[in-house]
């Protein structure tokens, strides 16, 4: 086997493990998977009947792309303390002393959340189904909509891992997880940003969230206020692309180094 094919043996075994966990606690993982529905419920109920959307439709057009948007950020936190909590309990060091990948363990990691990403998505999209949401520009636009989706869960994931492989313990995880609500919140997901007071719409069109839940809007054909206020709303596929892929650039090389130079 080549070096490669190693690497990516010894991270589906991480990978294993972690899915192993997960069906010991079978509680948690649906909670993850159902949380972003409460959110959808919550939200399309509360707000619903108060926005105007373009031509009559249904604000579930907007909101469920958000939604799906969010929950690519949703869950963070989980991957945080539980790279976290390996590293204090000196798990990672007992793999590091293996004759293994020092790349798998935080790569397998990623698979097991990326793994369960696709599920939760899933989830989503029956639910929104149910409450009457459609994609209308076909399956293929639909699949590109669901890749960007999933590019952007990708790179977030590797910001967790590089946070989770900093702090010291994973009380220090929940200081840190208060941030994912203003991040996910200061964006496209529930309402278009022209209708925010014009600095605040400015930070949220920027939000990475915001590129990713207007481009999948426009590929699913769900309408958005928010893609033709600005340049950065006009070019939302292209910034929906280059963003994550910056946070994989910057993130990714910064957890490797972190994992191969810890000394707790």
């Amino acid at each position: 086997m080549t070096a490669l094919s190693w690497a990516l043996a010894d991270s589906w075994t991480i990978a294993r493990r972690t899915l192993t966990h997960w069906r010991m606690q079978p509680g948690v993982v649906i909670f993850t998977w159902f949380f972003p529905v409460l959110m959808l419920l919550m939200f399309g109920a509360l707000l619903g009947g108060a926005m105007e959307m373009p031509g009559g439709s249904s604000y579930y057009e907007l909101l469920v792309p958000g939604i799906f948007a969010l929950a690519m950020l949703f869950g963070l936190e989980g991957t945080m303390t539980a790279v976290t909590t390996d590293v204090s309990k000196g798990v990672t060091d007992r793999f590091r002393s293996l004759p293994m990948s020092s790349a798998a363990v935080v790569l397998g990691r990623c698979i097991a959340d990326m793994l369960d990403s696709i599920v939760t998505l899933a989830v989503l999209v029956g639910t929104g189904l149910a409450l009457g949401w459609r994609w209308h520009e076909g399956l293929p636009s639909a699949l590109a909509a669901f890749g960007l989706l999933l590019l952007l869960r990708f790179a977030l994931l590797w910001v967790g891992i590089f946070i989770g492989l900093t702090v010291k313990n994973a009380q220090s995880v929940s200081m840190v997880q208060v941030l994912v609500w203003p991040v996910g919140f200061l964006s496209s997901a529930f309402v278009a940003t022209s209708t925010m007071p014009g600095w605040l719409g400015t930070i949220a069109q920027w939000n990475p969230l915001s590129s990713t839940a207007t481009a999948a809007r426009a590929f699913f054909g769900n309408p958005d206020p928010s893609a033709t206020a600005t340049w950065i709303g006009t070019h939302a596929t292209l910034a929906a692309i280059i963003a994550p892929l910056v946070l994989v650039a910057i993130f990714l090389p910064l957890s490797a180094h972190r994992f191969r130079t810890l000394s707790r």
